[in-house]
């Protein structure tokens, strides 16, 4: 099992920590925050770029392919009703490679495991715990 906590530091600010690893998650300046941070939606982007581009340099390497000027772009839009991001794209840019690898990059981003997760539309269960003790 995954794990990672956000603990509300003020304003619009969370600190979010996994395995010991921590940041700052906030907001733009415009949005109430004071632009410490990603935004949760931009960690969520960083998570989908940073996983393709996992999958993507392992394919690279296992093939003894060069992996220098590795990049990978995700945009995603602002949707409606109800609020989400909708489209993604990813883009990959690779140093030059035959058809053969472009396809094979291809098929490895696609194996990536946030990738896959957001196209199976998981199940998302949300619980409140009010703590007693924060009450007086």
């Amino acid at each position: 099992m995954m794990e990672v906590t956000a603990d509300y530091i003020g304003d619009a600010r969370f600190e979010v920590e996994a395995r010991g690893h921590r940041l700052v998650c906030d907001q733009p300046r415009d949005n109430g925050g004071s632009d410490a941070g990603l935004t949760p939606p931009e960690f969520l982007l960083a998570s989908l770029a940073s996983c393709a581009g996992y999958y993507a340099a392992q394919y690279l390497r296992t093939r003894g392919l060069p992996t220098d000027n590795l990049k990978v772009r995700v945009t995603a839009e602002k949707a409606t009703q109800p609020a989400r991001l909708d489209p993604f794209q990813i883009e990959i840019t690779t140093p030059e490679l035959n058809e053969r690898h472009i396809d094979g990059v291809l098929r490895a981003a696609k194996t990536c495991l946030v990738h896959n997760t957001m196209l199976g539309c998981p199940h998302i269960d949300v619980v409140v715990h009010a703590d007693a003790l924060t009450h007086a």
